[in-house]
């Protein structure tokens, strides 16, 4: 049977609507090629590693998320800490005078200024005000990239850390890379005061100010930052260029700029200003007045920075390079030198060097004496010294009442805080003490025309055994009178009248004459075997001159404070207490003119007045001295090497005699004639036998307790 479902059609329902037409169709666009897909991430690798891989991975994002969350808590403290140090700090105005100490102002006998000390400021200057090549000189050395940073200068920190270490330092030892901005607050001392309960003195206060521990360099840090929120660069380098201690007792660029060059700190030239900003570094050593050559040399390189930089052209640099800044002919004089120096150290340390106040010191300088000593030593030292030498002289001048008008503590002058071989060095004093051994016979009762005899000699020393001394030409001359013997220096004579009129006395006498130094108790005392320094015998002398009382040396005539009328302190020093009679005296000066006219002293002779004085020189020639004096002044010149080397060829009676001659010609240029206060003795008599060993005295007339004294030592003695 046929399948009849076979032929028939779908079953659907018929169309109710007509079809519509049949839109032609659209050509395809061709389909873009697909990317192929990413590989699917391998899944992580099972296993040992795989697991220790996570954990990495784990650990590393766990430090992340720690890092950003702890950096941005540590940043929100920072944030407060400068906010905070923000309102603590002053008006720019207010930081500009950053002195710790006051000034000391010293004038010379006539009221004239020759030198400053302690920390003087010459007033407020600004970024503006200046001259631009100092403010350019002072970036270019100090912070090159100033203007673009934010008071902190990463780069320089790691620039100063990679030398620090590659120089065998710690990372903050040594170079810091500090900004302008962070040495200005370090200038301010983060904003701390000075508070005396806290700080012993200033100078710790200061020192702490100046500490650079990891704790502080983070203060400073925060401190830096605040400046640079609150102050424009301008009133930063402003603070700075007038807190920064310049060298020479000067804070700030003005007066550094009167200081070195007597000029406003607007009017410098580049070398000038390079000068000045290279002083930033080091400004004790490199000022301009303790080392010239040294702080031209500074600011060379400071010229050289500049032109790198482009503060300068090339033709600019070589003329600045050229022609190198040097002191001002006022500020040379300025200086004050060595007689500054002793000054300020012979005063109260509240009044001088440690002063908060503005002081002002009236001395008893003479700057036309103190130039003529100067001129000595250069004259000598010029003509008659090889170039090579390393020899050094000192002199000192000052009125019979010991107010000393001249020093001069080595052959470099115009210099200060150097070693002043016037007052600081001790050396044995040669035949330069006899004369107090013959004042001391003198004060007995001996007169110049007494006699010894100068023969060989020999004491026994208990602890030393046998001593004989020697006269400076191995040659001995019978009888002597006293004043034959200091005329020509023998050195037999002076023991044996040492040790007759008793060593005791002698030193007694020499202490109260100002010679404080320790005396040796030995009969080598007579022939100089002590140490003394120029100072002092310089006023021993002074003390012969005015006549045979003690004299205290002194420099300082009147302290007072700026602004007051009366004076806070006088004069330290002067005429003492007598020592020896006054006939005694004058009877001494003219035995020791005879030095001068007649014996070791005749190169110090003037051609129009008297002088009187005497030679010395010490064993092996270390050192030689002349010391004397005219009715006017009185002075002393040492020459020697500072280690003790033994001079070649120089005695007292050389070099020193002609230093001493060259300086008071000078001295003396324009004043009146006047004699010598000598009394001459009466005319000497046939000297009797040359037999004994103690001086044989004229009959003079004398109180009787001296009478009973002198007749007691010549039984000791065996004198007659």
């Amino acid at each position: 049977m046929a399948d009849k479902r076979r032929n028939t059609g779908r079953l659907v329902a018929d169309r109710r609507y007509p079809a519509k037409s049949a839109k032609p169709a659209k050509p395809r666009k061709r389909a873009k090629p697909r990317r192929a897909a990413p590989a699917r991430r391998k899944p992580a690798r099972g296993g040992i590693l795989g697991f220790f891989g996570r954990i990495i991975r784990w650990i590393l994002a766990f430090f992340f998320r720690l890092f950003w969350r702890f950096a941005l808590v540590v940043s929100l403290i920072v944030a407060g800490m400068v906010f905070y140090t923000y309102t603590t700090l002053p008006d720019a105005s207010a930081a500009l005078d950053g002195r710790s100490r006051g000034s000391v102002q010293l004038l010379d006998r006539n009221g004239v200024a020759f030198a400053w000390r302690g920390d003087q400021f010459g007033g407020v200057v600004t970024a503006d005000s200046v001259s631009p090549h100092l403010r350019n000189a002072v970036v270019a050395t100090e912070d090159k990239r100033f203007y673009s940073h934010f008071g902190l200068s990463p780069r320089g920190i790691a620039s100063a850390v990679r030398i620090n270490l590659s120089e065998g330092r710690g990372p903050l030892s040594g170079h810091g890379g500090s900004t302008i901005t962070q040495q200005t607050a370090k200038l301010l001392c983060l904003g701390v005061k000075y508070d005396p309960k806290k700080w012993k003195n200033e100078a710790e206060y200061v020192s702490d100010c100046r500490r650079g521990s990891l704790l502080r360099k983070g203060k400073e840090a925060i401190y830096a930052l605040a400046m640079e929120a609150k102050y424009s660069k301008d009133e930063i380098l402003s603070i700075y260029l007038n807190r920064a201690y310049m060298g020479g007792g000067a804070y700030g660029a003005s007066a550094a700029s009167e200081r070195y060059f007597s000029k406003p700190a607007a009017a410098l030239n580049p070398q000038e200003a390079a000068m000045i900003a290279g002083l930033l570094t080091a400004p004790s050593s490199l000022a301009p007045t303790s080392n010239l050559e040294r702080s031209q040399a500074r600011a060379a390189t400071v010229l050289r920075l500049m032109n790198e930089q482009g503060y300068l052209t090339d033709a600019q640099t070589r003329t600045a390079q050229a022609n190198p800044a040097t002191l001002s002919e006022e500020a040379e004089r300025k200086t004050g030198g060595y007689f500054a120096d002793w000054v300020m150290q012979s005063g109260p340390d509240f009044f001088t060097r440690d002063t908060t106040e503005d002081v002002i010191i009236s001395t008893t300088l003479d700057q036309r004496i103190q130039r003529a000593a100067e001129a000595a030593i250069k004259t000598v030292f010029d003509n008659k010294v090889s170039p090579g030498s390393k020899a050094q002289a000192a002199i000192v001048v000052m009125s019979a009442d010991g107010a000393v008008r001249a020093m001069v503590g080595g052959r470099k002058t115009n210099v200060s805080g150097v070693f002043n071989r016037a007052t600081q060095a001790k050396r044995q004093t040669g035949s330069a003490f006899k004369p107090f051994v013959y004042a001391t016979a003198l004060e007995l009762g001996y007169g110049p025309y007494d006699t010894v005899e100068d023969a060989p000699f020999c004491m026994n020393i208990p602890g030393s055994g046998q001593w004989c001394p020697e006269n400076y030409a191995r040659a001995y001359n019978g009888p002597v009178t006293l004043t034959e013997a200091l005329k020509r220096s023998l050195n037999v004579p002076a023991v044996k009248i040492s040790e007759s009129v008793g060593r005791d006395l002698v030193r007694q006498v020499s202490e109260d004459f100002g010679i404080d130094s320790a005396l040796t108790d030995t009969p080598a005392l007579a022939l100089g075997a002590s140490e003394a320094s120029l100072l002092e015998m310089t006023g021993a002398y002074a003390g012969i001159l005015n006549g045979g009382s003690s004299v205290t040396p002194y420099g300082l005539r009147e302290l007072r404070l700026k602004g007051e009328e009366t004076a806070t302190m006088g004069a330290g020093g002067g005429i003492g207490e007598r020592v020896i009679r006054e006939d005694a005296a004058r009877q001494l000066i003219w035995m020791m003119e005879k030095v001068v006219s007649e014996g070791t002293g005749r190169r110090a002779a003037l051609p129009d007045r008297q002088a009187a004085g005497k030679t010395g020189t010490t064993q092996a020639a270390r050192d030689a001295w002349f010391i004397g004096f005219t009715a006017d002044y009185v002075a002393g010149v040492w020459m020697g090497y500072d280690d003790n080397t033994p001079l070649t060829g120089v005695t007292g009676s050389g070099l020193p005699a002609e230093i001493w001659h060259e300086a008071m010609v000078r001295i003396h240029d324009g004043l009146p004639v006047r004699p010598l206060p000598m009394i001459a003795p009466q005319a000497s008599r046939p000297a009797p036998a040359p037999q004994p060993a103690a001086p044989q005295r004229q009959p003079q007339s004398g109180n009787p307790l001296e009478n009973a004294v002198n007749q007691i030592l010549r039984d000791i003695f065996g004198g007659n």
